[in-house]
């Protein structure tokens, strides 16, 4: 039964009160998804646990056989439009929000333990920008990767925006941190990855390779690109351009790499 909340500061929706300052603070292992698709994939995730939802009054209807799914312990709080923009501290467009739990990351080494003999898997050193990030979990998701693994300095693929960027991608494939770029070399060769950089000064041009069973393909920041003792000692691959013209967004790069690398020409 959902529950009504008129007042703004009722101490029931806490967790959603002023959503993008506490996004920037943390949540204590959990995070906010947001907007209908987001939510329908987050309720068939069995590693994240849902806390609760706050819905705007008009979204009740459209979900209705989304929250079948959902427990019935888990708490439904709904506010008319007003109500909600308070609670939040913007105005919510699409009405439609949920608190989860984080599960917890495994080591790389098991992570990546649990790829089939085919798999592809995604590498991101350095990447600090959430649209980004959340682009190359779409993309991931669209072509079937078994993992992204993040180094310390890449952004938090379960923050909000990334999440809604990523249209719930970060929900689907599955990730973990690595200590460092190093690190994560290290862990996919061991895992007998053939690792592949993304850079426009690779010595290979990514349409003329051909991915090994295992393959691991590599993404840095845009602008710095990914560390030169890295590419040292990997197998480094460009995408030419027109006229020289290195343009192309990271999570447009990824997703062209992503689409070669998966098999899907």
């Amino acid at each position: 039964m959902p529950l009504a909340i008129s007042d703004p500061d009722d101490p029931r929706i806490e967790p959603y009160r002023a959503v993008r300052e506490r996004d920037l603070v943390g949540r204590q292992h959990r995070f906010v998804a947001e907007g209908e698709v987001v939510l329908r994939l987050l309720l068939k995730q069995s590693r994240f646990r849902i806390e609760s939802l706050l819905l705007a009054e008009s979204r009740l209807g459209t979900l209705g056989d989304a929250l079948d799914l959902l427990s019935p312990e888990v708490p439904i709080y709904t506010a008319n439009r007003t109500v909600m923009d308070a609670i939040v501290g913007f105005p919510i467009h699409r009405g439609i929000l949920a608190i989860a739990h984080r599960a917890p990351l495994p080591p790389v080494e098991e992570l990546l333990s649990q790829m089939p003999g085919n798999a592809l898997v995604v590498g991101l050193i350095g990447l600090a920008n959430h649209d980004n990030v959340g682009g190359i979990f779409r993309n991931a998701a669209a072509f079937g990767v078994g993992a992204v693994l993040l180094d310390q300095e890449t952004c938090d693929p379960l923050y909000r925006k990334a999440v809604r960027v990523s249209v719930g991608g970060a929900l689907v494939v599955p990730f973990t941190r690595v200590a460092s770029a190093e690190a994560m070399v290290q862990g996919l060769q061991a895992a007998s990855f053939d690792v592949i950089a993304l850079s426009p000064s690779g010595n290979e041009i990514l349409s003329r390779v051909k991915p090994f069973p295992r393959t691991a393909l590599l993404l840095g920041a845009e602008g710095p690109g990914l560390p030169p003792e890295l590419l040292a000692r990997t197998r480094t691959v460009s995408i030419p351009m027109s006229g020289g013209f290195d343009s192309l967004n990271v999570a447009t790069t990824s997703g062209i790499a992503m689409h070669h690398l998966s098999g899907d020409d």
